[in-house]
């Protein structure tokens, strides 16, 4: 089983931008699909972006496509989200998880980190 630990969320006014990174430790990080989801106060939660187990194949909800890049360094152990032209709608504690597939239901993932918050000011 693999572990994963967000960090990089902040505070930061509309227009600007943030990098988020999920490091992970266990299991062989290159075997897992990585994603990204988000959770604003009384919302479910979302699919933000995927990415495949070599990085060839990215996925993104219409909400963050062109504004933000999923990619990962698989020797780093690392997946990274880069949020640019962030909006106050963006606010919302940010999760990585891992998969064996390409999902973007929450329920089809059983591995996720602990969450790293993100407000954007407007």
């Amino acid at each position: 089983q693999v572990q994963l630990v967000e960090s990089g969320g902040g505070l930061v006014q509309a227009g600007g931008s943030l990098r988020l990174s999920c490091v992970a430790s266990g299991r062989t990080f290159s075997s897992y699909v990585m994603a990204w989801f988000r959770q604003a106060p009384g919302k479910e939660r979302e699919f933000v972006a995927t990415v495949s187990r070599n990085g060839g194949y990215t996925l993104y909800a219409d909400s963050v496509k062109g504004r933000f890049t999923i990619s990962r360094d698989n020797a780093e152990n690392t997946v990274y989200l880069q949020m640019n032209s962030l909006k106050p709608r963006d606010t919302a504690i940010y999760y990585c998880a891992a998969n064996d597939y390409i999902w973007t239901t929450p329920q089809s993932y059983d591995v996720w980190g602990q969450g790293t918050q993100v407000t954007v000011s407007s």
